[in-house]
Parts: C-alpha cells; sequence; structure tokens
C-alpha cells in the first residue's frame, strides 16, 4: 500500500503554519490584518494570471469555467462548504467565524489546485520522491502563517482537506499519469485553476466582488476532459 509521505509531510507543515498564524493574528490589529489581507489578494490574482497565461486554448478554458459553474451549482457545492464552515466554527467557538468560510475555500484552492500538486503526488506514489511535495509543503506552510493571522483558524481546516485531497491523488496514481504526461491537458488544467485563483484574490480577500468560486471546481475534470474529446472529433468525422 502507497503510504503518501508527501502528502503527510505537507498536512503537516499546513498544519503548524495555520496554528502560528492563529496565534500571532489574534495580537495583530485589524487594520493590520486588513493590509496583509490585501497584500496577499493582489499576490494571489497574480499567481492566478500567471497560470491562466499558460493555458493553450483560452476557449476551453472558458467553456470549462462556464458549464464547470453551472454543474458546481446544481450540485450545492459552495453551499455544501458554506455549511461545513458553519459547522467548524461550531468548534472552534465562533472565533473570527465572519472568515471562516473564506479560510476554508481561499486556501484549500490556493493548497490544492495546480500542477505542483498533482505532479508532486505522482511522483511520491510512482517513484517514491517528495521532492516536489517537499517544496510545496515549505511554501504552503509559510503561505498558512499569514493567512491563519488575517483569516483565522478555518486554515486549520484545510490542513484536512489537503490531507484528503492529496491522498486520492497519490492512491489514484496510475489512471492519472497520462494526465501528468500530457503538457496541453495539465496546461488547460492549470489555466483553469488561474482563474479560480483570480477570483479568490477578488472575492475572498480583496471583496471586490462576491463570486461562489468553489462552484467552478468542476472545470479542473471538464477541461482536459473537453482536450480529449476535441482530439477525437476529427476520427468520427471522417
Amino acid at each position: 500500500m502507497v503510504i503518501p509521505r508527501g502528502t503527510l509531510l505537507n498536512t503537516a507543515t499546513i498544519a503548524v503554519g495555520a496554528l502560528i498564524g492563529w496565534a500571532v493574528g489574534q495580537r495583530i490589529p485589524i487594520s493590520y490584518r486588513d493590509v496583509v489581507m490585501d497584500g496577499l489578494g493582489l499576490v494571489v490574482i497574480g499567481i492566478g494570471l500567471k497560470m491562466f497565461l499558460e493555458a493553450k486554448h483560452i476557449f476551453i478554458v472558458a467553456g470549462a469555467i462556464a458549464l464547470g459553474g453551472i454543474l458546481g451549482q446544481l450540485l450545492g457545492i459552495q453551499t455544501g462548504i458554506e455549511n461545513f464552515a458553519h459547522w467548524a466554527e461550531g468548534v472552534f467557538h465562533g472565533q473570527n467565524a465572519g472568515h471562516f468560510t473564506e479560510a476554508i475555500v481561499t486556501t484549500s484552492i490556493l493548497f490544492c489546485v495546480g500542477p505542483v500538486t498533482l505532479l508532486g503526488c505522482l511522483q511520491d506514489a510512482i517513484e517514491n520522491k517528495i521532492d516536489l511535495l517537499a517544496i510545496k509543503s515549505t511554501l504552503d506552510g509559510l503561505a498558512a502563517i499569514f493567512f491563519a493571522a488575517t483569516l483565522g483558524p478555518g486554515v486549520l481546516v484545510t490542513a484536512g482537506v489537503v490531507l484528503v485531497f492529496q491522498s486520492i491523488l497519490t492512491f489514484s496514481a496510475r489512471p492519472l499519469q497520462p494526465l501528468a504526461k500530457d503538457p496541453e491537458l495539465l496546461s488547460e488544467v492549470t489555466g483553469v485553476g488561474g482563474v479560480m485563483m483570480m477570483a479568490i484574490g477578488m472575492s475572498s480577500l480583496l471583496k471586490i466582488v462576491a463570486l461562489p468560486t468553489a462552484n467552478y471546481l468542476p472545470a479542473l475534470f471538464l477541461a482536459p476532459l473537453a482536450v480529449v474529446l476535441i482530439r477525437k472529433w476529427p476520427r468520427h468525422s471522417r
């Protein structure tokens, strides 16, 4: 049985970072926390734009986001996460309750969406190496400090989300291997992830618009599916 060593390390660094940030954040005035949150919002938008520009076919990203949003709305993904966040608030006795949903949605997508997550989990499962996830763990741990300082203990809950999500990727390494080895498929997934990153920056962090970001998660699966279908289309049209 594969032991997701890289994921366990990643989970631990996020949890430790979240605890540090939560402890420190309670001693920081709200005005300073707001300044940090705005800065993080700008950085997340920048990361998202960089990821979006890696997409090879913009129309695939656009279609995946549109259809993914509709599917996410039908499935009630955002509502489900909000209900889970309300439950988690009770566990933490309502501390920083106003930011619980933002914390979980923002950091879950930030830590789980991106090519490094997929490639790192596959490397861990197939090559028994955690090099990529070790780098990701360091970056995620540092980011968790800042996010927990501004958004509160909801970031700690994200450590559990990362544990479950990345463990699934690791255990599903064989079926997912073709995706990791196909630059075109990976680029479209990265592009969709970039759009979601920008949505997080504008809605959860900068509060420019209100967006149900989690509802767009199905787009991550629809983008590579669209590439596969487009590749097969000429064969059927002959």
